[in-house]
C-alpha cells in the first residue's frame, strides 16, 4: 500500500489543477464510474466509455463518449491488458495527458495484489481475451475497492484541492457501506466455504478467494478460447469426480454451452453480473455484490450435494 500511495503522490505532483465546476472524468468501465461517483459525489461528472455488458476487449467507443474523452480532466482505467481497445480512441483524441503515464491518466491496478500473474499470454491477433499481466478482474474482490478509491480520491483532490475534504468524507462514507456489505456477504456465503465451482470465464478468482470458494476449472481452456468437445468431456468428468454442483456463468456466456455442461455434470448454473449496471438491481458498486451474492447463495442452497470420489 505504501508503494501505491507513493506512486499516487508522484502523480499528484504532475497533475494540473482544474479550473472549477464538476470535474469531467472518463472511465473505461461502469465499475470505475461507480467508484469515482462514490468518491466524487456531485463534484464530478463521469462518463464510462464501455457499457455495463460488453466484450471488454472489443468496445466501440461512441462519438458522444469520444467527445467526453477530449474534454476529460481525468481518465480512470482498469489497466493491465483489460482495455486494448482504448488505444484507438486515445489516438483519435491525440492528447498526451491521457496516454498511459500521462498527467491525466489513472491506472487503478497499481497497488493491487494480482492473481494469475503466471498465466501464459495468448497471442492478441487471435482476437481472444488476454490475461498476460495477471487477472484483470480485480474489482470483483470488494476489498480491492479500498486501494482503488484511495487512488481515485488522491487524483480528484489533486485536480480540485478545494474539494479535498468532500472527497475524503465521501470515501469514508463509502467505506462504511463497504464494511457493512462485507460483513453481510461473508455471513451469507460462510456456510458454503470451500465449495468447488466451475466458471464460464476467468472473471471470478478474486471473488472466489474473498468468499472462500474454490474455482476448479473454467469452461474456456484459456481465457477467450472456445472449448473443444474433448475438453468439455474431460471437464464434465472432472466435475463429477470432485463434486462440482454449480457453474458460474455471465450474461455473455453461451446459454446452450452452459446448459450442456450442467446437464452432463448434473450441476446447477447461476448467472452472476460482472459489472455495475449489468442488471437493473446492480445500480452501484455495493449493490453489484448484493445481487451476485444473493444469486449465488440461492444456487448453492438449491444444488444437491453429491458424493465425491477420491
Amino acid at each position: 500500500m505504501r508503494g501505491a500511495l507513493a506512486g499516487a503522490l508522484l502523480w499528484l505532483a504532475a497533475a494540473p489543477a482544474w479550473g472549477g465546476g464538476p470535474l469531467p472524468v472518463v472511465t473505461t468501465t461502469t465499475d470505475l464510474k461507480a467508484l469515482v461517483e462514490a468518491v466524487g459525489g456531485d463534484r464530478v461528472r463521469v462518463t464510462s466509455l464501455a457499457p455495463p455488458l460488453h466484450d471488454p476487449h472489443s468496445v466501440e467507443v461512441k462519438p458522444g463518449a469520444l467527445a467526453e474523452l477530449r474534454g476529460a480532466a481525468l481518465l480512470v482505467r482498469i489497466g493491465l491488458d483489460h482495455e486494448p481497445w482504448l488505444a484507438r480512441p486515445l489516438r483519435a483524441v491525440g492528447d498526451p495527458r491521457l496516454l498511459p503515464g500521462g498527467a491525466a491518466d489513472l491506472d487503478v491496478s497499481r497497488g493491487i495484489a494480482l492473481l494469475e500473474t503466471e498465466t501464459p499470454r495468448v497471442r492478441a491477433e487471435r482476437g481472444v481475451h488476454v490475461h498476460g499481466f495477471g487477472n484483470p478482474h480485480y474489482w470483483l474482490d470488494p476489498e480491492n475497492a479500498r486501494p482503488m478509491t484511495e487512488r481515485i480520491q488522491a487524483a480528484l483532490a489533486a485536480l480540485a484541492p478545494s474539494d479535498g475534504a468532500a472527497f475524503a468524507a465521501n470515501r469514508a462514507r463509502f467505506l462504511q457501506g463497504l464494511d457493512a456489505g462485507l460483513a453481510r456477504w461473508r455471513s451469507a456465503l460462510a456456510p458454503y466455504a470451500g465449495t468447488r465451482v466451475v466458471v464460464a470465464h476467468e472473471s471470478w478468482p478474486y471473488f472466489a478467494r474473498r468468499f472462500g470458494l474454490t474455482v476448479v476449472a473454467a469452461l474456456e481452456p484459456t481465457p477467450g478460447v472456445p472449448p473443444s468437445a474433448a475438453y468439455l468431456a474431460a471437464l464434465t468428468a472432472r466435475m463429477k469426480a470432485v463434486g462440482v454442483r454449480v457453474i458460474i456463468a455471465e450474461p455473455s456466456t453461451s446459454g446452450s454451452l452452459v446448459a450442456q455442461v450442467a446437464a452432463r455434470a448434473e450441476a446447477r448454473a447461476v448467472t452472476l453480473i460482472p459489472s455495475v449496471g449489468g442488471d437493473p438491481e446492480a445500480r452501484d458498486y455495493l449493490a453489484l455484490f448484493d445481487v451476485d451474492v444473493a444469486r449465488l447463495v440461492t444456487a448453492l442452497a438449491a444444488a444437491p450435494a453429491a458424493p465425491v470420489s477420491r
